[in-house]
């Protein structure tokens, strides 16, 4: 069949609330294998201890209810292959890197049985699947895109999306051992906002967007601000806001939450491994063991190959 490489994503982007997202440059890649007489899931790397090995990992129910909606009926033996580098629960897109492999992998799989070529897959379908299973798109159009999206759910459309030029940096995400489901994140949020605060979100993620297309620093360090999540969210998170604090006396250009958290992601030019030890011992002074990552941005977005036979 196929292999997949999915990257991980950071989105939101501070104003860009469930509008924006961002690929990195660090992998998780999946391969399906028809064989034996039940659906197995070896993993590997990030998540190896908990994630779940038969057919209730998200790779095989996104997997099997794509045939579902398709009626193609589910082939009695499959192994997923799974290596991760991006880690589970981190604001990193692990799931979406999971949901997109198994609709891509039931779009391969209904080729196959159809007599066509499994690895020729369809992107727009893939990533209108993909934001109907997920709800938004922010993590998924980038990781299945690559580079710097902007993507907004459409009723005529289905999602409407727009791949922006940006000038290509390194991030720091420093993601705490702690356990925050996208679930809490999301009734951490207020059921209203005022005018005032969606208009400073508006536009301040405009300015966002300019600044990341335009390579503008400044514009960016002054216009990654948001009232719309991170306020509600960073409460929740020990420490999570004397760490952004510790990476911008550390030489930050700017610092948000990756995605719903709790990673917290430091946009920089230098002082990589200097802002990340900053975050790590503010995440240590609240109590809890964290980790780092210095990563690139990536243009490129998720690789399909054919597997040898």
């Amino acid at each position: 069949m196929i292999r997949i490489r999915v990257p991980a994503t950071t989105a939101n982007l501070g104003p860009g609330f469930d509008c924006m997202g961002l690929a990195l440059d660090l992998w998780n890649s999946f391969e399906m294998h028809l064989v034996g007489d039940s659906i197995q899931v070896t993993v590997d790397g990030e998540g190896a201890n908990v994630l779940a090995k038969d057919g209730t990992n998200l790779i095989a129910t996104t997997f099997c209810g794509e045939l579902e909606r398709l009626r193609i009926p589910v082939p009695a033996g499959i192994h997923f292959k799974v290596h991760n580098a991006v880690p589970c629960a981190s604001g990193l897109g692990s799931s979406s890197t999971a949901t997109l492999a198994g609709i891509m992998f039931a779009q391969s799989y209904s080729a196959f049985v159809n007599g066509d070529d499994p690895a020729e897959i369809d992107r727009e379908e893939t990533l209108r699947r993909a934001v109907a299973i997920e709800g938004h798109g922010d993590n998924v159009a980038p990781a299945l895109l690559g580079g710097f999206v902007i993507v907004v759910p459409d009723e005529t459309a289905g999602v409407l999306t727009q791949k922006v030029p940006h000038t290509k940096m390194k991030v720091v995400v420093c993601v705490p051992d702690f356990k925050y489901l996208t679930a809490d994140a999301r009734k951490a949020l207020p059921d209203s906002y005022s005018k005032p605060d969606a208009i400073f979100n508006i536009g301040r993620a405009m300015l966002v967007a300019e600044a990341f297309r335009a390579g503008n620093d400044e514009l960016l360090r002054n216009a990654m601000n948001d009232r719309i999540h991170e306020p509600f969210r960073l409460k929740d998170i020990p420490g999570a806001t004397s760490v952004k604090q510790a990476a911008l006396d550390a030489g930050a250009l700017c610092v948000c939450l990756s995605g719903a958290g709790p990673g917290i992601i430091a946009f920089t030019r230098d002082r990589f491994d200097r802002i990340g030890r900053a975050m790590k011992e503010a995440y240590g002074v609240a109590g809890l063991d964290a980790r780092y990552w210095i990563l690139d941005t990536s243009e490129e977005g998720t690789h399909v190959g054919r597997l040898p036979v």
